[in-house]
């Protein structure tokens, strides 16, 4: 069976209205992946058009109609992983292990929000008088909008996805243009699992025209975006003038924390942290970032992370013994370049890495990199750096590292590695983060809520919580009821 990469509007397969196109390149050799469709305004009113036609029915469907739908698209996922996995590792660059990670992930939350949708509960309220009723009932918001970002091109629309249509919710999703055919896919998923004509529908073209499409429509009621915290203020300050609800899953900066009693030692931490913070090439939201690392084993930490960092291959994601892949695209590894190269400026120093590979002249790859030798006026430091950099500060203080964890105006994820439960509960108290991972590496699941505090987002999505987020309280009072 063939796969639709186009536009999905209205439950037909189109191009783009006035004809545009963008060709789709593979990060790791830089070659053609084809061209996609690549529309703008038109193809995102057409998209809400089609969404809001198709809301009444689809709302009143009873969970377990919808359920049904759901259910039939994770199966239609789940007997394509493989191929699902090579196509999201083309166009993305990551191994391919972990993009079919990723799509295990989507079949997870289509069939967790399955069942969740029918846990849509309302209440009932004792009234103040005998002859009144009160009640609380959850209706679905609408026709929300969906903007999300390459780094996770299935997990970061599957997540609002699921969510939105368990609810009731109709959907208009506009991917990345570096990672369109992953969510074209699972926009074919949906659609071929029975979901009405305009129930799901997947625009691709200029995310400026498309994102004010969305936020000026009344009839778009939510907009669920996951990106840079730049563009998030920028939805907000749209926002502000049509009063359209926003879920911002923004950006992080996350410290990792690690004590000499880190369980199984120094080594074991050191493999894990490292196999950790080059997932994706570092282009992870959660990503662990700084570092920190108590002074008593700072220096083993150091040389063995740089050590493993050194030994790791480079490659396309489809070669079985790829590492790390590419980074998406020129734009982001200049970026990278910039940043390192500013703090080796200011003092920093290479441990490992540090540049482009010399023996791959094709492709977005950067060396793994380990630096230390860092300050927190440093932008290396301070900023998101969603790369393959490891940064290592020593500390000697709870209180202290708890003072450098916190200093960041992004509030995501932290991560801590520790043997003892009395600094676990401490750290995990303090940490002034949406989410924190004791002695783990992956906080993320779709039983839980996942989100930040600060400038790392509005919301949480996944989990009850994510489900709440398409829903509306309505409150009705019956009178004369003695």
């Amino acid at each position: 069976m063939g796969y639709h990469y186009r536009q999905l509007i209205g439950g037909e397969w189109v191009d783009a209205s006035d004809g545009g196109t963008w060709d789709l390149l593979n990060p790791a050799t830089e070659e053609s992946l084809g061209m996609m469709p690549f529309g703008g305004a038109a193809d995102a009113a057409a998209a809400i058009d089609a969404a809001h036609r198709a809301f009444p029915a689809w709302s009143r469907k009873t969970p377990y109609e919808r359920a049904d739908v759901l259910m039939r698209a994770a199966g239609w996922v789940r007997a394509r992983i493989q191929e699902l996995g090579a196509i999201t590792s083309e166009e993305s660059g990551k191994p391919l292990r972990e993009a079919t990670a990723e799509w295990t992930t989507a079949g997870n939350l289509l069939e967790w929000y399955a069942e969740e949708g029918k846990r849509a509960y309302g209440r009932t309220i004792p009234a103040r008088k005998a002859d009144r009723r009160i009640m609380v009932i959850y209706q679905p918001i609408g026709v929300v909008g969906t903007i999300t970002a390459w780094n996770f091109p299935v997990y970061n629309v599957v997540r609002a996805w699921a969510a939105a249509l368990a609810a009731g919710c109709t959907v208009v999703g506009r991917p990345s243009e570096y990672t369109p055919r992953s969510a074209m896919l699972l926009a074919q998923a949906l659609h071929e699992a029975g979901c009405p004509p305009g129930v799901v529908n997947l625009i691709n073209g200029d995310a400026d025209a498309q994102g004010k499409v969305m936020l000026n429509d009344p009839r778009c009621r939510k907009i669920s975006f996951t990106g840079s915290t730049r563009v998030g203020k920028l939805l907000m300050r749209g926002a502000a003038e049509t009063v359209t609800k926003l879920a911002l899953e923004l950006g992080g900066n996350a410290p990792v924390i690690i004590f000499p009693d880190a369980p199984g030692g120094v080594e074991a931490v050191t493999k894990a942290a490292v196999a950790a913070k080059y997932r994706n090439c570092g282009q992870v939201c959660i990503a662990p970032q700084r570092f920190f690392v108590h002074s008593t084993i700072v220096e083993e930490f150091t040389e063995r992370a740089a050590d493993l960092s050194a030994g790791l291959k480079l490659g396309s994601g489809l070669d079985a013994a790829t590492d790390v892949g590419p980074l998406i695209n020129a734009v982001q590894r200049e970026r990278l370049e910039t940043l390192v190269a500013g703090a080796v400026s200011e003092g920093a120093q290479i441990l490992a890495g540090g540049s482009r590979p010399p023996d791959m002249a094709r492709g977005y790859f950067y060396q793994p990199t380990v630096i230390g030798g860092l300050n927190p006026n440093m932008r290396i430091y301070s900023d998101e750096i969603f790369g393959p950099v490891l940064p290592i500060v020593p500390f000697y203080e709870v209180e202290e590292v708890l003072a450098m964890a916190n200093d960041t105006e992004y509030g995501l994820a932290a991560y801590v590695q520790t043997g003892s439960l009395n600094i676990a509960i401490k750290m995990y108290e303090s940490l002034d983060y949406g989410m924190v991972a004791v002695n783990d590496w992956l906080p993320s699941t779709p039983e839980a809520p996942f989100g930040g505090v600060k400038q790392s987002g509005i919301g949480r999505e996944c989990g009850q919580e994510g489900l709440e987020k398409f829903l509306e309280a309505k409150t009705v009072y019956l009178g004369g009821q003695a």
